[in-house]
């Protein structure tokens, strides 16, 4: 209530959204409502409600501009491009922390392990993002592991060649381009890339038996409707589940497919359905803890 009436009682042009999790959905809608321009770093709201944010968007003549590394490089990418000239989305993700660790190990993963990340940590749920921010469907977006963090996101055209937006892992840098978009200003104290010493540049495509997230994530996006704020709602019970030491990090996903299988997706999405769905992944992944 109190971001709310935050929104309600400021005069800005531009909404920075960073809350974690669904709780960001209604704020990010309050301020379209207004006119407010989105710099959006909330996943979950695209993830869960981004077929109802779009629309409203599009309705308000709301531009919704993206702060998450990934998809700032994409939106970078695209300046000056025409749809119909490109032939995929290549989206990056470094790894984690456990990216060479084998398989048979993950169930063994701790909270401590898990929060000593190089970089930082992108999920299955920036393929549903990229989706809705793009207007790209999900057989073009495809998620690359790009360990040293360095290529930010890539953009496949259709003639073969590819554009890549690289710099140092720094969210200051994404977040001003948001804020004075289309123009470009110094960013105090960035680091720019060294090729003296940067070294290779290594890529892998995800592990499905490592990363079951990703495909989780494709097929709550192709269903559709409520199924993506089912999984995103699920994933945020089993996550917070594994960070209290309640499960074992591989119990998570587990969590998430049990609740979508049990999931009847309704598609008439508006933000009562989206809440709905919410509260009832959360009670159902509550349940199966």
């Amino acid at each position: 209530d109190g971001l709310l009436k935050l929104i309600d009682e400021c005069d800005a042009q531009i909404v920075l959204t960073s809350l974690v999790g669904a709780a960001g959905i209604e704020p990010t809608l309050h301020a379209i409502e207004k006119g407010m321009d989105i710099a959006l770093a909330n996943k979950e709201t695209l993830v869960a409600a981004g077929e109802l944010v779009m629309k409203e968007a599009v309705a308000r003549g709301v531009r919704i501009l993206p702060v998450d590394s990934e998809h700032g490089a994409i939106f970078q990418c695209l300046q000056g491009r025409r749809p119909e000239e490109v032939a995929k989305l290549l989206v990056t993700a470094s790894g984690g922390p456990h990216f060479r660790r084998p398989a048979l190990e993950f169930s063994s993963i701790t909270v401590e392990q898990c929060l000593k990340h190089p970089t930082w940590n992108m999920g299955g749920k920036i393929t549903i993002e990229a989706h809705w921010l793009f207007h790209m469907p999900f057989d073009k977006i495809e998620v690359v592991i790009q360990p040293q963090s360095i290529i930010h996101s890539m953009i496949e055209f259709i003639d073969g060649s590819v554009l890549a937006q690289l710099g140092m892992p720094d969210m200051r840098l994404p977040i001003q381009y948001a804020f004075t978009y289309p123009e470009r200003m110094t960013v105090r104290g960035a680091r720019p890339i060294d090729w003296k010493t940067l070294g290779t540049l290594e890529f892998f495509p995800p592990d499905d038996e490592k990363f079951p997230s990703i495909g989780l994530a494709y097929e709550a996006g192709r269903i559709g409707g409520t199924m993506p704020c089912v999984l995103n709602g699920a994933n945020e019970v089993a996550v917070y589940a594994f960070l209290r030491k309640e499960i074992s990090f591989t119990r998570i996903f587990d969590i998430v497919r049990t609740v979508m299988e049990r999931h009847t997706v309704s598609h008439d999405v508006t933000l009562a359905s989206i809440r709905q769905a919410d509260a009832w992944a959360r009670r159902c992944a509550a349940s199966l803890l």
